[in-house]
């Protein structure tokens, strides 16, 4: 399956290139995503004109010109079913990937997201039909929603609980963490060091 990376700033603050261990966030996103057996190529969206940053860092980005992640999601989709994370989840967990990816392709729902116990989706750590996706942004969009939180009111999804999961293995959680500011990347650091230790590929 595709992996797509979002990493299109929508806030001054957003940054896909902050330094963890000394690589842009983005490229370590990248390359634990493609640790997963499941996914076997990477797409990564990017404002147009951070191309050339971005060409350094990761090995596919498409470039587009628009408002929102919401919008830039809708220029890039690809035509068949994908794997969306956003550009600053360095922790991603291949197994949750692979098992998400699998629960997809069993029930092949328009959309399958991970929820939390309070009802919140993260809608940047699931899988997608393009199709069903295009549609529900155009919807979003037309009744004036700009964050993509809110395509989950257009789409028939499936949900999956993130704590019923994290019960089985507790890294579950690690794979929603992102990284935001120098608190972030100091525990995304700390992280990657214990997963080293246990044999994890980064």
């Amino acid at each position: 399956m595709l992996g797509v990376i979002l990493a299109f700033p929508e806030k001054r603050w957003e940054n896909y290139t902050l330094p963890v261990n000394g690589e842009p966030v983005v490229r370590l996103t990248e390359r634990r995503l493609l640790t997963a057996k499941r996914i076997n190529e990477t797409l990564t969206i990017v404002r147009k004109d951070k191309l050339k940053t971005y060409s350094l860092h990761v090995s596919n980005p498409f470039p587009v010109t628009a408002r929102s992640k919401m919008e830039a999601l809708l220029k890039a989709l690809p035509d068949k079913p994908f794997f969306l994370v956003e550009g600053n989840m360095p922790l991603i967990m291949p197994f949750l990937v692979n098992y998400l990816v699998g629960l997809f392709y069993e029930n092949e729902p328009e959309a399958l997201i991970p929820v939390w116990n309070d009802g919140s989706a993260e809608v940047f750590h699931a899988v997608y039909e393009p199709d069903a996706l295009r549609d529900a942004i155009e919807s979003a969009l037309a009744e004036g929603y700009r964050s993509f939180s809110r395509v989950t009111e257009f789409l028939d999804y499936e949900p999956v609980s993130i704590e019923e999961l994290a019960k089985r293995n507790p890294k579950v959680t690690l794979s929603f963490f992102r990284v935001r500011n120098s608190l972030d990347v100091a525990f995304a650091e700390k992280t990657i060091e214990e997963l080293k230790a246990r044999g994890e590929p980064f």
